[in-house]
């Protein structure tokens, strides 16, 4: 007697995709790039990762076809791969009760890449170019009268 086992499908590519979020940085990449476009040293400065440890979670999230890239020079600027991802990570974290959590700030001083660079030099002065005075002997000393 045989017996009949219907095939079903089995969610394989929904849980590929959430394998591949379900890491805390790699859902914080996610959170990031799906606000602004992003190279290594924006994610490096705004989360306070190695890069060499972030370049690893990127490849997971682009292996499993959520990231896209761009390439500017030598910078690779990555983004979600499917805006309907934004719908996801928003569901995800209303469901876990972060929703509200804001993003960590991008300091353009801490980042390296051409964009922040022209931006912290726009917001900071330039160093002047004019050497400071030296000092002459005895200037500036303290005289101790007893």
């Amino acid at each position: 007697m045989k017996m009949h086992i219907s095939k079903r499908r089995l969610p394989v590519a929904e849980a590929r995709l959430l394998k591949a979020l379900a890491h805390p940085v790699r859902l914080e990449i996610a959170r990031i790039v799906s606000q602004e476009e992003s190279c290594v040293c924006h994610l490096e400065a705004r989360t306070g990762l190695r890069q060499a440890y972030l370049s690893q979670q990127i490849s997971i999230l682009r292996d499993a076809g959520l990231l896209a890239e761009r390439r500017v020079g030598t910078f690779i600027h990555y983004r979600l791969a499917d805006e309907r991802l934004v719908d996801v990570i928003t569901s995800v974290q209303r469901v876990a009760g972060s929703a509200d959590s804001p993003l960590p700030p991008l300091d353009p001083a801490c980042c390296t890449c051409p964009r922040c660079s022209e931006i912290a030099r726009q917001v900071s002065p330039a160093p002047s170019r004019t050497r400071p005075r030296r000092q002459r002997k005895g200037e500036g000393e303290h005289v101790r009268v007893s």
